[in-house]
């Protein structure tokens, strides 16, 4: 699914001053694509990435994924688009704490349903043992080191075979070993499932390995190139 963004910008109250983190974003992000978002920090990545994956709205501008406008769906309704077509990997992880690595990745095809629910075990155990979890299916994220929980968030934003997958940050809090696997990770589900990859990232190793590279500075793209 493309994804476009006209005129994009959003801004935060702060105190009783008005703090613009973005402003007039142009880009388009093709089908298929993988595309890193780079810049230091405080100058709008995460903000972007949100606004992209319809988790905020924007105060200026649209986004259009697949030709939907998300500014013209509801909360609910951006929820539903969301679960359908997006996976989201926070730096942060947020897995459920009182569930299991599988419950966990079994999560977002549940919310779907009654009809998806029935392939929800068996998918969950699909993508854990993609992701080299197998043996720790029954393990709470307490009982998993950092990279094992990365790499069920990650199992997590795939269980609904999302045609876009967004990810805030996804190597940040490993270390180089575990970092490099989960780039592979990204890129073999990607390739396998074809689905668009948007990242933000400070990592030189993943924005070099990008089909494209977005730079931000100031809130503003600076840079967008091949």
């Amino acid at each position: 699914m493309e994804i476009i963004a006209r005129n994009l910008g959003q801004t935060y109250q702060s105190g009783n001053r008005p703090l613009e983190v973005l402003k007039n974003i142009d880009l388009s992000i093709e089908t298929q694509g993988f595309v890193a978002i780079v810049g230091p920090s405080g100058s709008g990545k995460t903000t972007l990435l949100g606004l992209l994956a319809g988790l905020d709205s924007a105060t200026q501008g649209t986004v259009e994924i697949g030709g939907t406008d998300l500014g013209g769906l509801t909360e609910d309704e951006r929820a539903l688009f969301r679960a359908q077509n997006v996976g989201f990997v926070f730096q942060s992880f947020q897995l459920i704490p009182t569930l299991t690595a599988i419950e966990n990745v079994m999560v977002p095809v549940e919310l779907l349903g009654s009809e998806s629910s029935r392939s929800a075990e068996p998918r969950a155990l699909d993508l854990l043992k993609r992701v080299g979890l197998e043996e720790r299916v029954d393990h709470y994220p307490k009982q998993l080191s950092g990279g094992e929980q990365q790499r069920v968030a990650l199992a997590r934003a795939f269980a609904n075979q999302p045609k876009i997958l967004f990810a805030d940050e996804p190597t940040g809090n490993l270390d180089a070993d575990t970092g490099h696997l989960i780039i592979e990770l990204m890129e073999s589900l990607n390739r396998d499932a074809k689905t668009t990859l948007v990242l933000v990232t400070h990592d030189p190793e993943l924005a070099e390995r990008a089909h494209r590279v977005i730079r931000l500075r100031n809130g503003s793209v600076v840079s967008n190139e091949a």
